[in-house]
């Protein structure tokens, strides 16, 4: 459902708009993520994992929207916690690949359907324009 809002209130800006819901969005998965010992940070990066593949630093760090510095602490902790794992890249061995170890993956699998679920209920209140707003958020995201 689309409302038309009156000529004369101004709209936001778009990075302010998608920060602000990227923010209600983190304050809602945080504390799920927290009792399991993870930053949303670091689920981002075992959700980006949890295909299977292994990614270069360089591509989880274009993926999950992080600086490289920022992206080498969280995989260190992620390390650390035996969630997931480096290994040299097979095709260019200059390359290292961070894969997701099985600790990382029964992490995942517990924690996927309640983040979906909490994100589900944030997405609730848009009725269905929330398909839509998640079409038009990938197509974004997709040009970048």
């Amino acid at each position: 459902m689309t409302t038309s809002r009156p000529e004369h209130v101004v709209r936001a800006p778009l990075d302010r708009l998608l920060a602000q819901a990227e923010r209600l969005v983190s304050r809602r998965i945080e504390p799920t993520l927290a009792d399991a010992g993870l930053t949303v940070d670091q689920w981002r990066v075992l959700h980006l994992l949890a295909d299977g593949s292994g990614r270069t630093m360089s591509a989880i760090a274009a993926a999950v929207a992080v600086p490289g510095p920022t992206l080498t602490k969280v995989v260190d902790r992620l390390v650390d916690a035996a969630a997931v794992y480096r290994l040299p890249d097979v095709q260019d061995r200059r390359r290292v690949l961070v894969l997701l170890s099985e600790d990382g993956r029964a992490t995942h699998d517990r924690l996927a359907p309640l983040v979906r679920a909490l994100e589900a209920e944030v997405l609730s209140t848009l009725g269905p324009d929330a398909a839509l707003l998640l079409d038009l958020l990938d197509r974004l995201a997709a040009r970048t």
